[in-house]
C-alpha cells in the first residue's frame, strides 16, 4: 500500500540517468512548437493530445519509456495512456527542465 501511494505521488527515487543509460525512451509530450522551442537531446515528440493514436511509434511495450512536459502535468497523463495500453516500465520524469537536469 505504502509503495502504490509513493508511486502515485512520485515520491519513489528514480535514477533517471541510469534509465536513459540503459536504454530507456524520454518521451516529451508537449506541443510540437513548445517541442522545438527547446527539449532533451535526443528525445521523442508525441504531444499528449495525439499519443493514443501514435502509440505504434513506441514499437517495445517492455522497453523503459520516461514522459516529459512543461510541469509533470501533461507527463502523467501520458504515463496513464502508456499503461493502460499495455506498456510496462513508465515513468513520469515531470518537467523536461528538471528532468534534464536529473540526467
Amino acid at each position: 500500500m505504502l509503495d502504490a501511494i509513493k508511486n502515485l505521488f512520485g515520491l519513489e527515487k528514480t535514477d533517471y540517468a541510469e534509465l536513459v543509460k540503459n536504454g530507456a525512451i524520454i518521451l516529451d509530450v508537449r506541443s510540437k512548437d513548445e517541442f522545438n522551442s527547446g527539449h532533451i537531446k535526443g528525445a521523442v515528440n508525441i504531444p499528449v493530445n495525439i499519443l493514443q493514436n501514435n502509440l505504434s511509434k513506441l514499437k517495445d511495450k517492455n522497453k523503459p519509456i520516461i514522459t516529459c512536459c512543461a510541469s509533470g502535468m501533461r507527463s502523467a497523463s501520458a504515463k496513464g495512456i502508456l499503461q493502460n495500453n499495455g506498456y510496462t516500465q513508465v515513468y513520469n520524469g515531470g518537467g523536461w527542465m528538471s528532468l534534464n537536469n536529473k540526467l
